[in-house]
C-alpha cells in the first residue's frame, strides 16, 4: 500500500536528522514501519492475497537489514528508533 504524501511527510518529520533529510536508516525503516502495518490492515481484510503476502515478507526484510546495519554503525540511534517505534527487537 503506498503512503499518502502528507503521511509520509509527517513520518519524515518526526524521524529526519535534519531539514532535508529523506534517506538516513531513521527515516527509511520508519517508513517501511508504516507501509507493513498498512498491509497488515489490508490483509485482515483480503486473508487469501499471497501475492502481496510476497511483498510484505520483503518489506520486512528489507527493515530488518536497515536495523542491523543502524545496530552495527549506531547502537545509540538504533535503541531510540526500537522504542519510538514500537518494535520487538
Amino acid at each position: 500500500m503506498p503512503l499518502t504524501t502528507v503521511k509520509k511527510g509527517g513520518v519524515m518529520a518526526q524521524f529526519r536528522r535534519g531539514p532535508k533529510d529523506t534517506g538516513s536508516p531513521e527515516v527509511q525503516i520508519a517508513l517501511l514501519s508504516e507501509r507493513i502495518a498498512g498491509l497488515g490492515q489490508h490483509f485482515s481484510a483480503h486473508s487469501s492475497d499471497h501475492s502481496s503476502r510476497r511483498g510484505l515478507v520483503k518489506l520486512v526484510n528489507q527493515r530488518r537489514k536497515l536495523l542491523d546495519y543502524l545496530k552495527a554503525r549506531q547502537p545509540q540511534k538504533y535503541q531510540d528508533v526500537v522504542e519510538r517505534l514500537g518494535l520487538r527487537r
